[in-house]
């Protein structure tokens, strides 16, 4: 695993600049006047209109959403099997904004119905992400969507139930808590029907508790793997701090305790309850007291009463994880190493995590550890470290590019060929943080072909119009403010002469886009700068 941190060694203090911002903090810089107003407005302006954004999307955002269509095709379903008709169409995103309940019908396999309308939700949350990432006023919040996506991951690819709650599950319980307190955003995922199904507490129940979700609780989603502890201890009053009600870590036994706790959390499915008695079918969260262990249990060395009301077994679990030092050690490590793109420092960490804990409380607790780390030092000194993921190239391309961006399959599967499969993560650990996953031989080659693809519109995503940002009238001036625009680069720099001079084309040469073959060479060179390090990295 190869992390690099900052250098320790003081530097003179200095803010981001704007691209950085933009970069660092949204998908890229776009064709509007974002660069200048950043300047003028300041970082600190600019991030506490985006850490504190409106519900939902913004009117931009919205439009775009709902003139959005997503291709459908299927073959017709014959007997003996399902019946039903072919269909080849371009569909409005419908299931976005869609109660579970009317879309849980899906989930029955004693509907005809073709596999791909089964999973349609799972195709249309990854348009829409496409969508808000290239168009979203709100652009930070989307930045830690896709961070909260990957924490609390689940795998909308293979389970029908997952793909069928993904829509809820972005909606109400990633986007809705993205910013605020984490104890709130961990019981919505805990009683989300997404996380209940993909780590298989829905059919926990008492003497035969699923500990699936214990451990990734634990683990994945607090914790962290670095205070897992059984390797030292097994038994619980052994954990360092255990005997004064606050053990360093955790161990099986913990996860197994908690496994109880959370008996009986469920999803109304239909599924029997004794006799003729069933739950409804609705894909909504239940509890199902009968299912419950309702008896004594210790989980981190806090000894839980018998015969607790209803949830509240596994809400006191839930309040014990997230207010551990451990939890704010690792999910804040987390976000640092999201944002900053390296190991933060010591002294980062140690900010971070007191953020953290003392804001346990506080509705936008998340939005204050996200401040603590944009405006410190380290964020300024950690430009182009950071790798961009498939979603952030796409998403900077587009949006640097000025492309009228249509999302399509094909491109949500190239970007899975590219290393990001968009709610398509099999392991609950979520995509890899490590760099050398997305910059691995073969991964470099697909982020290649994935950039190639979207300039030459290998999927329909939209024609780039390749007329310079800035006024240019020869081939090295137009290529200039392309590099300009899309790098930062100063006009002369080295990467522009080598690819003109590689496409034998003389940079003196009179440029005019409305051609289209200058056009297609044009475009050539975008692909080729956004090939290079200076976009790879943001």
């Amino acid at each position: 695993m190869s992390r690099r941190r900052i250098p320790a060694t003081p530097e003179p203090a200095r803010g981001p600049s704007p691209r950085q911002i933009l970069n660092r903090l949204g998908f890229g810089i776009g064709p509007s006047d974002e660069l200048a107003r950043l300047a003028r407005d300041g970082l600190p302006a600019w991030l506490d209109a985006q850490l504190a954004p409106p519900p939902g999307d913004d009117g931009e955002c919205l439009q775009r959403l709902g003139a959005a269509r997503l291709r459908i095709r299927y073959d017709a379903g014959k007997a003996p099997g399902p019946e039903y008709p072919a269909v080849d169409e371009n569909r409005p995103l419908e299931t976005l904004q869609a109660p579970i309940e009317t879309l849980w019908p899906r989930t029955d396999y004693k509907r005809p119905m073709a596999g791909s309308e089964r999973f349609r939700p799972r195709a249309e949350v990854a348009a829409a992400t496409l969508i808000r990432a290239v168009h979203s006023r709100w652009s930070l919040r989307e930045v830690l969507a896709d961070f909260w996506h990957n924490h609390f991951n689940v795998d909308a690819s293979q389970i029908v139930q997952v793909a069928v709650a993904l829509p809820a599950y972005d909606r109400d319980v990633i986007r809705a808590h993205a910013l605020g307190n984490f104890r709130e955003f961990l019981e919505a995922v805990a009683t989300s029907t997404a996380m209940l199904y993909y780590l298989n507490n829905r059919s926990s129940r008492a003497g035969a508790a699923n500990e699936n979700y214990a451990r990734e609780l634990f683990e994945l989603h607090t914790f962290g793997r670095g205070a897992y502890l059984n390797e030292f201890y097994n038994r619980w009053r052994d954990v360092p701090g255990a005997l004064t009600g606050q053990p360093k870590g955790f161990i099986d036994q913990d996860v197994y305790e908690a496994a109880r706790a959370f008996t009986g959390w469920t999803v109304e499915d239909g599924s029997g309850l004794g006799g003729s008695d069933r739950l409804p079918a609705t894909g909504r969260f239940a509890y199902v007291d009968s299912w419950h262990d309702n008896y004594q249990k210790r989980v981190l060395a806090t000894e839980f009463d018998p015969f607790r009301p209803a949830l509240e077994d596994g809400r006191k679990v839930l309040d014990l994880v997230a207010a551990h030092p451990a939890t704010a050690r690792f999910v804040s490590g987390k976000l640092c190493r999201r944002l900053l793109g390296v190991e933060p420092s010591a002294g980062m960490l140690a900010a971070a995590s007191e953020t953290w804990r003392a804001a346990l409380r506080a509705p936008d607790q998340i939005a204050r550890v996200v401040r603590t780390i944009v405006l410190s030092p380290e964020f300024a000194r950690s430009a182009d470290l950071r790798v961009r993921r498939p979603l952030d190239l796409v998403a900077a391309l587009v949006r640097g590019a000025g492309m009228d961006f249509v999302p399509t399959e094909g491109l949500v599967n190239e970007m899975a060929a590219a290393g990001q499969r968009l709610f398509g993560w099999g392991a609950p650990t979520g995509h890899p943080e490590e760099v050398d996953y997305w910059l691995s031989s073969n991964g470099m080659r697909r982020r290649w072909l994935l950039v190639q693809g979207l300039i030459e519109n290998r999927w329909g995503n939209g024609v780039v119009e390749v007329r310079p940002p800035t006024p240019a009238s020869t081939w090295r001036e137009a290529a200039d403010a392309w590099a300009e625009h899309l790098l930062g680069e100063a006009p002369g720099s080295t990467p522009v002469g080598q690819i003109l001079a590689g496409l034998r084309q003389d940079g003196a040469t009179p440029f005019d886009p409305g051609k289209p073959a200058q056009a297609a060479q044009m475009r050539r060179v975008l692909g080729y700068l956004a090939m290079g390090p200076g976009f790879q990295r943001g």
